[in-house]
């Protein structure tokens, strides 16, 4: 057995069932090995941001490590954009990178680069392997430390593939991180009750079912309010959950939003912060006489925390059901489409138990307050901010879920990051409704233009933010995919029960109006 080939069986005993793939020549000895260990499902990314977008997304609704296998320095640059993403969603996935032999890369060819530095930027563990004999060790502890809910990187020399290696070792596999002791308890409940207006800030795990119910409990006993972090990794939804507003993407909004809590516990989300750094803006989006305390951080059990505080207040066993949303759907529009009109005729069809992710940046912003009392489903959001998350992110979810409606609510602008992955959709047969809001713009840049004072882009501002020509339709039927567009509502609902009924992937471009003045 050679060290490929360790590697890959290490990987497979760690869990690892899926490698999202853009491999060179420095990788082929673990392409090879591919083939002749069983269990691990490989998958072809024609771009590495749709590899690592890719896994971000298995894992985070596979609740396990994904593998992205990437080629030299260049490689790992081209996926670091949802690395980036991956890492703020503390989500677990094993990178990893092909090198050249030691003795090569000091002669400086054209492909090396510093790898290790920039894997440092995205990777909470990283490891350089030295030894051909130790090289599942390396993967066993790089699964190991991704299940801590971070981007753990191996950087693995071509030589050490091809030389003979040890038997894999056994990987541990540990339970969930994050236990809260009672004195912590009864810190939180102590700080709960002394305060008027307190809230609860839920995020990462605190997010799942049991821990939402647990949540809606805690606000039964206390009545507390409870909020959603802005850009959550992975949040249930729908009927006979809590509706938990979301902070507000802009600074104003956020804190207009929170000038009415004394105090904050925060489960499983950061204190939240200013996206952007503007003159004379706030940089905390809370204020100083505004308490704070941490039930569980991010990437922690925050529903078992959430579960303890709940049974210290004596919560009710089921919350009322008034603190929970009932079925609702609202009607289905008319006439031309907009973005507002686009989220309502989603909201109107929208099958049971899908996955939905959510990188509309502008047209989407009506979609979430629609769909409190929808079927259950589960929403993933662009927790980085770094473009390109959902056409990737999709395939993932979906490879985790092959059972489930997938739906990518995607901005035209941010699509062609990973437009890719439409390719990779194809040729997997993944059943994925991607829906294009085609404004033709970078809205979102309009409109911080206009929070600048620029409420009408003058012409060098006007190219810059300019996406006319993109025809989606081409460029998905181009790549396999069923592709058709919509200019009105009826013809969106059309297509869209279409899309659901049937299996694999489909996309539709929604032709919407472009915006020639923004409002900040």
């Amino acid at each position: 057995m050679n060290g490929a080939e360790s590697i890959i069986r290490a990987a497979r005993a760690g869990g690892v069932e899926v490698c999202f793939a853009n491999p060179g020549t420095t990788e082929l000895p673990l392409v090879a090995a591919l083939d002749t260990v069983e269990g691990i499902r490989a998958v072809l990314c024609l771009f590495e941001g749709v590899c690592t977008g890719a896994a971000d997304g298995y894992a985070r609704m596979a609740g396990k490590p994904a593998m992205a296998l990437l080629h030299l320095g260049p490689g790992l640059a081209n996926g670091t954009a949802n690395l980036h993403n991956a890492r703020r969603a503390h989500t677990p996935i094993v990178t990893v990178v092909g090198d050249h032999p030691a003795w090569h890369r000091k002669l400086d060819p054209p492909l090396a680069m510093e790898i290790e530095t920039m894997a440092s930027a995205v990777s909470g563990w990283q490891r350089t392997c030295t030894t051909s004999g130790l090289l599942a060790r390396d993967m066993a502890d790089a699964i190991a430390a991704a299940r801590e809910g971070q981007v753990a990187t191996l950087v693995v020399p071509f030589d050490l593939q091809t030389e003979l290696s040890g038997s894999p070792v056994q990987v541990t596999r540990e339970g969930e991180a994050g236990r809260t002791g009672h004195r912590a308890i009864d810190d939180v409940l102590a700080f709960l009750r002394g305060h008027a207006r307190p809230a609860l800030v839920l995020g990462g795990r605190a997010l799942s079912r049991g821990a939402l119910l647990a949540a809606a409990r805690i606000r039964n006993a206390c009545g507390c309010s409870l909020l959603a972090e802005a850009f959550p990794a992975r949040m249930e939804r729908g009927a006979g959950l809590p509706d938990l507003a979301r902070i507000p993407y802009f600074p104003e909004a956020a804190m207009e939003m929170l000038k009415g809590y004394d105090a904050f516990v925060l489960a499983g989300a950061r204190e939240p912060v200013a996206f952007f750094g503007y003159r004379d803006g706030p940089g905390s989006l809370l204020r100083d006489d505004q308490a704070r305390m941490h039930l569980a951080g991010p990437g922690r059990d925050a529903a078992r925390s959430l579960i303890s505080l709940a049974e210290a207040l004596g919560a009710p066993a089921v919350p009322s059901d008034e603190l929970l949303a009932g079925p609702s759907r609202p009607g289905l529009p008319q006439g031309p489409l907009d973005g507002q009109k686009a989220c309502a005729v989603l909201a109107a069809l929208q099958p049971v138990n899908a996955v939905v992710v959510d990188e509309s940046i502008t047209n989407g912003v009506w979609y979430y307050p629609l769909t409190a009392g929808l079927p259950p489903f589960t929403l993933l959001t662009l927790t980085g901010g770094s473009l390109g998350q959902g056409p990737a992110c999709a395939v993932g979810a979906s490879m985790a879920c092959p059972d489930r409606k997938v739906i990518d609510l995607q901005a035209d602008g941010a699509g062609m990051y990973t437009v890719q992955a439409l390719w990779t959709q194809a040729q997997e047969g993944l059943d994925i409704t991607t829906l294009v809001f085609s404004n033709r713009s970078y809205d979102i840049l309009k409109v911080e233009l206009a929070r600048h004072g620029v409420r009408v882009p003058g012409p060098v501002a006007a190219r810059l933010t300019d996406l006319a020509g993109i025809d989606w339709v081409s460029l998905g039927r181009g790549m396999g995919v069923d592709s058709t567009e919509a200019g009105t509502c009826e013809v969106l609902a059309r297509e869209l029960e279409r899309s659901f009924a049937e299996k694999g992937p489909h996309l539709i471009q929604m032709n919407l109006p472009m915006s020639t003045e923004i409002t900040p």
